[in-house]
C-alpha cells in the first residue's frame, strides 16, 4: 500500500513527509481554534486525497463508517427522548433526594451525570444537566461554579467507563473489535475509585463550605418532578426503546452486530413511534427539530479527521513511532502501557482527545508485532482509553464536554476562564492518571 502511495504523490515527493505536514497543519489550525475545526478537518481530508498521498477509495476506506453511525444514532435518541422531559426529572429528583443540602446536591449531581455520561454521550449529558444545575443553583444563591466544574470532570469520567460513553472509546472499540461488555469489565472497576476519589476532593476544595438558608432549601424541595415531564406517551416509548438499546450493546456479540447498528435501528424506531403519536404537521415538525440536533460539526470532524489519519497511516509515520516506541521502552510492554497512559493524558489535555486517539489507534496497532500480536496488546488499549478519556479532563479544551459548559456558563453569566479552570482541574486530573497507573499495574502488568 505504502508503494503505491509513493509512486501517486506530486512531484515525486515523500509520502511520509508530506502526510505528516498535513497532519500537522490541521492540528496546527484545529488547536488555534480560529476557525471551526469540521472545516479544517475536511480541507486537511481534500488536501491528502488532491495531492495524491491517498486515492478517493482509499480515503473512503479509512473512514470508520460504526464510529460515525454510532455517534449519530445515539444524537437522534437522546434528542427524540430528551424532549419528554425525562433528564430534567432525574436531576430535580437528584437535588430533592439530597434534601436540598449544596453539598449533597454536588455530590448527587456528580453521581447523576456519572451514571448518564455512561450511557449518553458526554456533550449531550452535560447540555442536558447544565441548564437545570443554573436553575437549582439560582434558587439556593450559592455560586454555580463548583457544581459546573464537578460536571465536566464527572461527565469525563463516567464516560470511560463505556463503549458509548466517550468518543475515544466508541473510536477504539470500533477500530480494535473491543464490544461494550470488555469496556465495562476492564474500565468500570477502576472509574468507580476514580469518581470516589474525585467527589472526595470537589467536597474538600468547595463543597464543604456551601451554604443555603432554609427558605432557599425549601423552594428546592417545593419543586415538582413530575412538572418536568413534558409527555407522558414519549417517555414511556424513550424508556423502552432506549432499555432495548443498552441490552443489545450488552448482547452485541451473539447477535452478531455492530454498535452503529443498535444505536441507528433504535433511533429509527423511535422517531416511527413519536411520528406515530403525533399527527402529520407536528411530525414532520419534530423530524427536522430531531435532525438539526445532530451535531453535524462533530459528524463532519471525524470524517475529515479519519481521512487525514489514514494519509499519515500509508506514509508510513506511524509505523515508525510504533517501532521507535517498542526500542524505547525495550520491548518491555508494561512500560509502553505506562507510557501510553501518561502522554496520552498530558496530552489529550493540550489537544483534544479525540483527534489525539485517531492518531494513537494505528500507532498502537503496528506495535503488535513486536509483543506477539493483537490478542497480547490488549492492555495498551485499556491505558489509551484511561489516559485519553480522562485526560481531557486537564484543560478546557481537553474535551468537547468542557467548552460545552463552558460556553452555557458564559451565556447565563457565570465566568469560566481558562486559566482558573486548569489550576484546579490540571493536579485533579493527574491524581486520577495515577489511580489509573496503580489499577493497570495490579490488574495487567
Amino acid at each position: 500500500m505504502g508503494g503505491h502511495a509513493a509512486s501517486s504523490v506530486y512531484f515525486g515527493l515523500n509520502p511520509m513527509w508530506v502526510s505528516t505536514c498535513l497532519l500537522a497543519i490541521t492540528y496546527a489550525v484545529i488547536i488555534s481554534e480560529k476557525i471551526n475545526r469540521a472545516v479544517i478537518a475536511l480541507v486537511g481530508a481534500g488536501v491528502m486525497v488532491l495531492v495524491g498521498v491517498l486515492s478517493q477509495e482509499e480515503a473512503i476506506k479509512g473512514i470508520d463508517w460504526n464510529t460515525i453511525g454510532l455517534l449519530t444514532g445515539m444524537m437522534i435518541l437522546v434528542s427524540v427522548s430528551r424532549r419528554s422531559g425525562m433528564f430534567q426529572y432525574v436531576a430535580v429528583w437528584s437535588a430533592k433526594a439530597a434534601k436540598a443540602h449544596p453539598a449533597g446536591i454536588l455530590l448527587l449531581l456528580q453521581i447523576t451525570t456519572a451514571v448518564l455520561s455512561a450511557f449518553l454521550d458526554n456533550v449531550t449529558t452535560v447540555l442536558l444537566m447544565v441548564p437545570v444545575t443554573l436553575a437549582i443553583t439560582k434558587q439556593l444563591d450559592v455560586p454555580a461554579y463548583p457544581y459546573l466544574f464537578a460536571e465536566i470532570f464527572a461527565s469525563n469520567i463516567g464516560g470511560t467507563a463505556t463503549l458509548i460513553g466517550d468518543p475515544p472509546n466508541i473510536l477504539i472499540g470500533s477500530q480494535v473489535g473491543l464490544d461494550f461488555n470488555a469496556f465495562v469489565i476492564h474500565l468500570a472497576p477502576v472509574i468507580v475509585v476514580v469518581l470516589v476519589v474525585q467527589t472526595i476532593m470537589i467536597h474538600l476544595v468547595w463543597g464543604k463550605d456551601l451554604k443555603a438558608t432554609p427558605e432557599r432549601e425549601a423552594r428546592i424541595m417545593a419543586m415538582r418532578e413530575q412538572d418536568t415531564i413534558e409527555d407522558w406517551l414519549l417517555l414511556k416509548q424513550s424508556i423502552v426503546v432506549l432499555t432495548l438499546v443498552m441490552i443489545a450493546f450488552v448482547l452485541a456479540r451473539p447477535l452478531h452486530l455492530e454498535p452503529a447498528t443498535i444505536a441507528m435501528f433504535g433511533a429509527a424506531v423511535l422517531m416511527l413511534l413519536d411520528n406515530w403519536s403525533h399527527h402529520a404537521e407536528k411530525a414532520s415538525e419534530n423530524i427536522h427539530r430531531t435532525f438539526g440536533d445532530v451535531e453535524w460539526i462533530t459528524i463532519f470532524f471525524f470524517i475529515g479527521l479519519f481521512i487525514v489519519v489514514h494519509g499519515v497511516e500509508v506514509g508510513g509515520l506511524l509505523k515508525l513511532l510504533a517501532d521507535q516506541l517498542v526500542a524505547a521502552t525495550g520491548g518491555n510492554m508494561a512500560h509502553a502501557g505506562y507510557a501510553i497512559l501518561w502522554a496520552s493524558a498530558v496530552l489529550s489535555a493540550i489537544v483534544d482527545n479525540i483527534p489525539f486517539v485517531a492518531t494513537m489507534i494505528p500507532l498502537i496497532k503496528s506495535m503488535a508485532p513486536a509483543y506477539g500480536g493483537p490478542d497480547n496488546i490488549l492492555p495498551l488499549w485499556w491505558c489509551l482509553s484511561l489516559g485519553a478519556c480522562l485526560g481531557g479532563n486537564g484543560t478546557l479544551i481537553g474535551a468537547s464536554a468542557n467548552l460545552t459548559v463552558a460556553g452555557l456558563a458564559e451565556r447565563s453569566g457565570v465566568p469560566f476562564r481558562f486559566l482558573t479552570y486548569t489550576y484546579y482541574a490540571f493536579p485533579m486530573m493527574l491524581v486520577s492518571i495515577a489511580i489509573c497507573h496503580v489499577y493497570v499495574w495490579w490488574r495487567y502488568f
